[in-house]
């Protein structure tokens, strides 16, 4: 087998993280004219996505967890997949790593889901890497209108197969006009869907990823104090700009349980996904194809480990000396009572034992 092959056999068999990651850090790249005259490399592209659902379907998401997130999942990435592929946009087939977080600040219920895309796809005939707009991904006017019809779509689908439980005081959305008219105000409403300041390399990439995949609904970090008043935390405010934005606050033991236990997902779910060239049966291929158009050279595996990996520590004396704390050199080891043997180290020959003074008292 060729070099190159090996190296191609080692990367398929890659974390599907670190594979996504190595996708989405090399696809904004220098794309030739037509004429055939180097194009400027872009500064970055739009490559952070959020998809958020109001607070009326956030509502109704309490007994619904595993339906309404698998709904946003959903919608978000088919808007996402279907936006990119049509030519007034993109024209593009893109791929799309998903990351749920159910919370908000101030442990709150706020589903929404992180996206990392490439800043760019493959074309639709298969034959180029189509890159984004410099400063520029898709048109986020057109993602939220999408998204928002697909969502009130598959709500209504989901609840026309019994699939929703309501309860308390959405006991009454059973029934479908009632259901009907509690998402109508929804359709004419404006939905969230931010476009965040894209990643600077790939380093950035692979350190959102690190901290961010597996983050909880809160860290120890943010944790102030506990006492008989309640739990105290930081949080930040995201309606106030400026330092203003950072606050404390204080929740009764209870209330502070009952909002962490609120983001405990269902048994099985699966909240970190992949779509579109990241999807896992054709994830290998794609990621292939787009490095070939991209004209990215393929790394050793000996090479990429050799440079991630950091120098060792030194290590500790196994018998530091108590005094400076330096290395012992153990010249000899003897038995508790015995005398060291002189004959092998003579340069550390014992203190002789002064002879016995005896005084004849008779």
């Amino acid at each position: 087998m060729s070099r190159a092959a090996r190296t191609t056999s080692a990367a398929t068999r890659r974390s599907p993280i670190t594979l996504a990651a190595t996708a989405i850090a090399r696809s904004v790249k220098a794309q030739p004219h037509a004429n055939g005259s180097p194009r400027a490399r872009p500064s970055y592209c739009r490559s952070h996505v959020v998809f958020s659902l109001p607070g009326q379907i956030a509502d109704i998401a309490y007994h619904n967890k595993a339906v309404i997130y698998d709904i946003l999942f959903k919608a978000s990435a088919e808007t996402m997949i279907t936006i990119a592929a049509d030519p007034k946009h993109l024209g593009a087939r893109i791929g799309v790593l998903s990351i749920l977080h159910t919370w908000g600040s101030a442990l709150t219920h706020h589903p929404h889901v992180h996206m990392i895309v490439p800043g760019g796809g493959i074309s639709l005939d298969g034959t180029r890497w189509v890159a984004c707009r410099p400063n520029f991904f898709l048109y986020v006017g057109a993602l939220s209108r999408l998204f928002r019809r697909l969502v009130l779509e598959k709500l209504a689908a989901a609840h026309g197969a019994a699939a929703l439980q309501f309860f308390g005081k959405h006991a009454s959305l059973t029934n479908a006009r009632a259901f009907a008219a509690y998402l109508a105000p929804l359709r004419n409403s404006e939905w969230v869907v931010y476009s965040k300041r894209p990643f600077g390399g790939p380093k950035e990439v692979l350190r959102y990823l690190a901290r961010y995949t597996h983050r909880v609904a809160i860290s120890n970090r943010r944790l102030v104090s506990l006492g008989d008043e309640g739990v105290t935390f930081k949080w930040k405010d995201y309606r106030i700009e400026g330092p203003e934005r950072y606050k404390v606050m204080t929740l009764d033991t209870h209330e502070f349980i009952r909002r962490f236990l609120i983001h405990v997902l269902p048994q099985g779910f699966h909240r970190i996904r992949y779509y579109g060239l990241l999807t896992s049966q054709t994830r290998a291929k794609n990621i292939a194809r787009a490095r070939e158009l991209l004209a990215v050279p393929l790394i050793p595996i000996d090479a990429i480990k050799a440079a991630s990996a950091t120098p060792e520590e030194p290590k500790q004396p196994e018998h530091p000396c108590p005094c400076c704390g330096g290395r012992m050199i153990i010249i000899e080891t003897f038995l508790r009572g015995q005398q060291p043997n002189a004959s092998r180290s003579p340069q550390h020959r014992p203190t002789p034992v002064p002879p016995a003074i005896r005084i004849d008292t008779s």
